[in-house]
């Protein structure tokens, strides 16, 4: 269990002006046989007020829920350091936003809380829920695979509780697999994918070789530019399959020369949802051309190179925590409480459905250190957000771009519109 609040500051506050020489201190009485400075009475009276008023606050716990061996948190996976992909467990993040959360809590009289429990599989998981559910839990965030996701918020469908997705991209979440209480704080795959097409346009590199990995989340991945292009006018000149390894029998799938020998081409796409393949496309290939996607110039919606609206005091914050730089998925963890915290302190109340109902409502105001208002969208519950382009070390450019423009709202045009939604919540 963590607590947002933390009185051994404010302690030693008391204790150093109970120390100063002149006006309460200077004076000594006695107690018990020890000689105790008015001061000194002073602090202890200051105490015990400060300790009722922690009994009078209300505890808000917010649940955090985790898979106990999680295979995208593999310790080799964290060491390479793949771009777009995790390079930690996001924890760090909400432990960072609880932190800030300390003044808010103290001046509105809640003290706000993280209780982390891990389970094996979704059943375990689904009994975790229920156990804070009795003890009045209905917050919860969620760093799970997709399937789990999945399963988990089909099992509270309908229930008091508000499930916060902090880690899986599938577009189908979004769509027909999408839930009432299933809120997505990061981006969908077409989200990321529209803000990368966004700059492929305005640099005019209209002309993609699209090489497609073997996984499932792969052919997802390279569905997903396509439908992209054809929303903003793409050519994909060809799709190859790639498969990760060095047999030579399997060259023409495997040597990045052969891949993207042949046709002409502007850039290249790399629909490699793994990332261990991508990494070593950039360089290799068989024309002078930009690679784009999951290596080179990849969509994130969140980088510790960004130097804007706050950006740099959250990541050395983070860095100070974690001793790793930010990612998106920290990014989503921090903000998923930071949401919790607004809502409390703009609705007055700790109460679960008028928290649940502001949340979801157009009224929330949300600053996610990227220059825009942040709210979700009312039609499939994904948080609208800024995306960024960015490199290993450098934010080239914030999506939407210049030119971009929707009739309501020009974040919407990442991703899935009301018109394209097929989300029955």
């Amino acid at each position: 269990m963590i607590d947002s609040t933390d009185h051994s500051s404010f302690r030693s506050f008391v204790d150093s002006r109970s120390r100063r020489t002149g006006g309460f201190c200077a004076c000594l009485v006695h107690h018990g046989g020890r000689a105790i400075s008015t001061g000194g009475f002073l602090a202890i009276w200051i105490a015990l007020i400060f300790t009722a008023a922690q009994a009078a606050e209300t505890t808000l716990t917010i649940g955090y829920l985790e898979l106990d061996k999680d295979p995208r948190y593999k310790q080799e996976r964290m060491d390479a350091r793949f771009q777009g992909q995790p390079w930690g467990r996001p924890f760090v993040g909400a432990q960072v936003a609880l932190k800030e959360a300390r003044f808010v809590g103290s001046a509105i009289g809640v003290r706000f809380q993280l209780e982390r429990v891990t389970g094996r599989d979704a059943v375990e998981l689904a009994s975790q829920v229920e156990r804070l559910a009795e003890q009045g839990v209905h917050l919860f965030l969620l760093d799970v695979p997709a399937d789990v996701l999945s399963q988990l918020a089909d099992r509270f469908s309908g229930r008091d509780v508000l499930l916060f997705n902090l880690s899986v991209l599938d577009n189908s979440l979004r769509q027909t697999g999408c839930q009432a209480n299933l809120l997505h704080i990061v981006p969908s795959q077409s989200m990321l994918v529209d803000a990368l097409t966004q700059y492929l346009i305005t640099q005019k590199w209209r002309r993609v070789l699209v090489l497609q990995g073997p996984r499932p989340q792969d052919k997802v991945l390279a569905g997903a530019f396509q439908r992209a292009q054809k929303r903003f006018g793409l050519k994909v000149v060809d799709v190859r399959p790639f498969k990760l390894g060095r047999d030579p029998r399997q060259r023409s799938r495997n040597n990045i020369a052969l891949l993207t020998s042949g046709e002409d081409y502007d850039v290249v796409f790399v629909a490699d949802s793994d990332g261990e393949f991508a990494r070593a496309v950039p360089y290799q290939i068989q024309k002078p051309r930009p690679v784009v996607g999951s290596a080179g110039l990849v969509p994130d919606w969140w980088h510790w190179a960004w130097e804007r609206h706050g950006a740099p005091q959250l990541n050395k914050r983070f860095y100070k925590k974690a001793k790793r730089w930010m990612t998106g998925y920290d990014w989503a963890a921090w903000m998923a409480v930071k949401i919790i915290v607004e809502a409390v302190q703009r609705a007055k109340t700790t109460d679960f459905r008028t928290l649940a109902d502001f949340i979801r409502s157009k009224d929330i105001v949300l600053d996610g250190f990227k220059g825009y208002r942040l709210n979700f969208r009312p039609w499939n519950n994904q948080l609208r957000q800024p995306l960024l382009v960015t490199t290993t070390n450098w934010v080239v450019e914030r999506a939407p771009l210049e030119g971009f423009l929707h009739q309501t709202n020009n974040l919407d045009t990442l991703g899935f519109d009301d018109r394209e939604s097929k989300c029955k919540m």
